[in-house]
């Protein structure tokens, strides 16, 4: 292995760390917080964390192992199982972070019917398509032997291993493939986000004109608290925008590398660089790492869960230390009395 080669590896590494630990800290604060299931958003989250947590699982590991044997791991119709599954997932969890933007939008741009447009019947219908939508096509290409084990990837996953015989087919797939997966998800995401953060401008300026009305009218307010309301306003606009410009820049930097990857090496005339393969793979596994910052532990109801369970975990060992303490005084206050 050459030094790129050792720096993909150890970033794979991390990424599987990383997104192990997240991922499953999810799916606890999931578990534990009744008010977390009830909502509808909370379906999307839990499908992408579990599709998050099967390619960590599954996925990742092989890479790494083809990386570091460069070969092929297992099999050939083991990679090949590999290899759908890597299909389905990542197509999964473009399409929950597709239905995740529209349930936000909806629930901003429309308020006062959120609940009756969408409601756990409509998540669970728009789970159904997303399911469909990814197995459809990672059953098509395995039924056409269009799994595999890709060298320049270091990974079993989308490849044409029948050869020149399919390869118009595997072309025509390929590009139909990514545009009804990750073209339409980044369209979906960009219109969807973007009105999210118009409206959420359009709030923040009627509060800004309410605030500098008061402030106004509140002639003996001290400077400095004056400039504190300016300074909130300022950062209420900041931070919808930085959110937003996460949700999607989260969404390219780590997908469109290895999707754009994908169609460039479907030209034979144009060479594509190893270690830029394996960088850009690694790339796309890095979104699972991130997916659980983005939509889950960095909003207040999973902090206040996380803060509500190593409490509880502090507070039952400290019973536990304090326990055997009584007893040894109980014991020694017994034998002074004797």
């Amino acid at each position: 292995m050459d030094t790129a080669e050792v720096i993909v590896a150890l970033l794979v590494v991390l990424v599987i760390v990383v997104s192990l630990l997240s991922n499953v800290l999810v799916l606890i604060c999931f578990l534990y917080n009744p008010e977390i299931r009830k909502q509808v958003p909370g379906l999307f989250t839990l499908n992408l964390t579990f599709c998050n947590l099967l390619l960590t699982v599954s996925n990742m590991p092989l890479t790494l192992v083809g990386l570091v044997n460069k070969g092929q791991p297992g099999g050939e119709g083991f990679c090949r199982v590999v290899g759908f599954l890597d299909t389905f997932l990542t197509t999964n969890s473009m399409l929950s972070m597709a239905a995740l933007s529209i349930d936000r939008w909806i629930a901003v741009v429309f308020p006062l019917s959120y609940h009756s447009k969408m409601r756990h019947r409509d998540a669970a219908i728009a789970l159904g398509y997303t399911w469909a939508h990814s197995m459809s096509f990672s059953t098509a290409a395995a039924c056409l032997s269009w799994t595999g084990y890709h060298h320049l990837y270091a990974s079993c996953t989308l490849c044409n291993a029948r050869g020149n015989s399919s390869r118009t087919q595997f072309v025509v797939f390929t590009v139909l493939f990514h545009c009804l997966t990750f073209l339409v998800s980044l369209v979906v995401l960009c219109v969807t986000y973007l009105k999210v953060l118009k409206v959420a401008r359009f709030h923040c300026k009627r509060i800004e004109v309410i605030t500098m009305q008061t402030l106004v009218l509140l002639v003996d307010i001290h400077p400095s608290v004056r400039q504190q309301c300016l300074e909130e306003q300022r950062r209420r606009r900041q931070r919808a925008t930085r959110k937003i410009s996460t949700f999607i820049g989260t969404f390219v930097l780590c997908f469109a590398p290895y999707v754009i990857t994908r169609i460039v090496e479907l030209f034979p005339a144009v060479p594509v660089n190893p270690h830029w393969g394996l960088l850009s793979k690694c790339l796309a596994y890095s979104k699972a790492a991130c997916d659980p910052f983005a939509y889950s532990l960095l909003r207040n109801q999973y902090r206040k869960t996380c803060t509500d369970i190593v409490n509880r975990m502090l507070k039952r060992s400290s019973l536990n230390a304090s326990g055997p303490r009584r007893e040894n005084g109980r014991n020694h206050a017994v034998q002074a009395t004797e």
